[in-house]
């Protein structure tokens, strides 16, 4: 029996596993996500597979931290592997460990939840008013542009870093748009486009090879300014066909490095293929890149309890597109 609380933010589902799965090894959290690849590869297919998931389906491992610097280690999983990063899901772990008291917030003003990443150490601050959780801002790892203009896929793509590595393409140099019309299109484009840069160097990480990988394509369209604030809807097709529901907050880390470089200086109002909003800025630039924060919201969906019965043919389950 495995039991889990599960959250969405902006739409896009994160299955928090809270118990039933064994103690997974390791010095730190990204070695233990290695662990975790070799031995609860079975467990995140049962959770995220069909029947009990979806195709689009996302979660979590909950570790030990690196050190009592942190409050909560994590290992995200979908149904083709494990991630580096996810914003999403931090901002749905900052609502998680506050509603469960896991993390004693004040019922009015900010709290830091700080959780180590297979990709670094994030924060999740926790906005509170009149005891209840009102917005979550995600504090990314430091994000940087690796590269500009790479051709892949028929198009050209700005390669950035946001805790993985996207590619950023206009939806309108496809001819394409951000709608769910277009869905189909854009996931035949992604995966062409990953294909192409599956061996570009631009896809190497370059401290850590473990971080290597150009993780999603993000497709994106200008959109009329907010109240002078830039405005802008994508739609983040990652790992396999993958579709992203929110914002995708890791990926919206790796625009607002994009953004910077060209000169943004404000807020980022970040739409999703969905209609859901966050909000992001940068929040400093240093050597290594800009930090920047992602605000938005998670909600609880529900708590569940899954089995696997030794005599169903389907057993730990399937993934259909």
């Amino acid at each position: 029996m495995i039991t889990t609380v599960d959250y969405h933010t902006g739409g896009e589902p994160f299955r928090i596993v809270t118990g039933g799965v064994p103690e997974i090894p390791g010095a730190d959290v990204l070695s233990r996500r290695t662990a975790a690849m070799e031995t609860l590869d079975d467990v995140r297919r049962l959770l995220c597979h069909e029947p009990r998931g979806h195709a689009d389906m996302y979660g979590c491992f909950l570790v030990p931290p690196n050190d009592p610097g942190a409050h909560l280690g994590v290992l995200f999983w979908h149904k083709d592997g494990f991630s580096t990063a996810c914003g999403h899901g931090t901002i749905a772990l900052g609502a998680y460990a506050v509603q469960e008291g896991l993390v004693q917030a004040e019922p009015d003003g900010e709290t830091d939840v700080v959780i180590d990443v297979p990709s670094g150490r994030v924060t999740a601050r926790v906005r509170c008013s009149e005891g209840r959780v009102r917005a979550v801002t995600f504090v990314s790892v430091p994000s940087y542009v690796i590269a500009r203009g790479v051709a892949a896929g028929g198009a050209k793509a700005d390669i950035s870093y946001g805790g993985a590595i996207y590619a950023s393409v206009p939806a309108g140099a496809l001819g394409l748009s951000v709608e769910p019309r277009h869905l189909t299109a854009l996931i035949e484009h992604a995966r062409r486009i990953k294909a192409d840069l599956a061996d570009h160097p631009a896809s190497r990480h370059p401290s850590d090879d473990r971080l290597s990988g150009v993780y999603g394509v993000i497709f994106y369209d200008e959109l009329p300014d907010v109240d002078g604030q830039a405005h802008q809807r994508n739609v983040t097709v990652f790992a396999d066909g993958e579709v992203d529901r929110s914002p995708c907050g890791s990926g919206t880390a790796a625009r607002m490095a994009l953004l910077h470089d060209s000169g943004l200086r404000g807020t980022l109002v970040h739409d999703s293929i969905v209609g859901s909003t966050f909000l992001a800025r940068v929040a400093e630039a240093g050597e290594q890149g800009v930090v920047p924060e992602v605000e938005g919201m998670a909600y609880r969906t529900g708590r569940h309890t899954f089995e696997l019965d030794p005599e169903d043919p389907i057993g730990t389950g399937f993934a259909l597109r």
